[in-house]
């Protein structure tokens, strides 16, 4: 099947997935208008085999030590599928699939599978990870460039997390856990009962980020976008809070967009 772009509509929506460019989704536009920063690295991408930084590209493996390319030095950050061409599965009404086998420079054969379902009024995306053959640690997460503006008022950006992860001056949790901050932030988050943050564009739209996950990072530091990332684990993850792999046992997450007009 083809690997081209592939554009789903349900209602007034309509979304764009691009297997070509690293899995991501390209667009998402809600009665003519685009919630998502336009251009090759933004959009929404998937993080996988892991999210956010990992410290020094390193993560160990039970007794063993696994060394990544530092694509964001000293670190190396989310993942290797958003550099990947993925494959259509398949494309029907309303939903795609589409698959990326794990390579060089990840160290474990595996294969992601992404699932794509539009309705009229959100956007679920499902992704999991199986192991081809040894286990492994991973993170699944899903990486948002939402518009800070559409034409009227900046976002706003709500959210009642239990916890903010305290972050160093490398840009990685601690490990402490402190009450949440005022932004601006590149920060992770505590949400024990799921993720559940609400941006609103005054006067335009509301949209709602869901996720049975427990961890999302924030990121509001540039002028031209706001990011809201649930994830599996917090950045460096990969060493502090490792999810298993296993061949009869994949890592498996989701995450829902609902929105209405104001």
């Amino acid at each position: 099947m083809s690997d081209d772009e592939i554009t789903l509509t349900a209602g007034d929506a309509e979304v764009t997935v691009q297997p070509g460019n690293g899995g991501r989704i390209g667009g998402l536009r809600v009665d003519g208008t685009e919630l998502l920063r336009q251009g090759e690295r933004f959009g929404c991408f998937p993080m996988v085999p892991w999210c956010g930084r990992t410290r020094d590209g390193r993560f160990r493996d039970g007794a063993t030590v696994r060394q990544l390319p530092l694509n964001s030095p000293p670190h190396a950050i989310h993942g290797t599928a958003r550099d990947g061409a993925w494959s259509t599965a398949r494309v029907g009404e309303g939903e795609a699939v589409i698959t990326y086998d794990l390579v060089e420079p990840w160290p474990y054969p595996g294969r992601v599978t992404q699932q794509i379902a539009l309705t009229p009024d959100s956007l679920t995306l499902t992704m999991s990870v199986e192991a081809l053959d040894s286990s492994f640690p991973a993170q699944i997460g899903w990486h948002p460039w939402f518009h800070r503006n559409l034409g009227g008022e900046d976002v706003r950006v709500d959210f009642t997390p239990a916890w903010q992860e305290e972050r160093g001056d490398d840009h990685l949790p601690t490990g402490v856990r402190v009450d949440p901050r005022p932004g601006p932030w590149d920060d992770c988050f505590g949400m024990p009962g799921g993720v559940d943050v609400t941006l609103t564009w005054p006067g335009q739209l509301e949209l709602n980020v869901a996720s049975r996950e427990k961890w999302v990072v924030v990121y509001d530091e540039q002028e031209a976008a706001v990011c809201v990332e649930p994830q599996t684990g917090p950045p460096n993850g990969l060493n502090t809070a490792p999810r298993q792999v296993t061949p009869i046992e994949p890592l498996e997450a989701a995450t829902t967009w609902s929105w209405r007009r104001l």
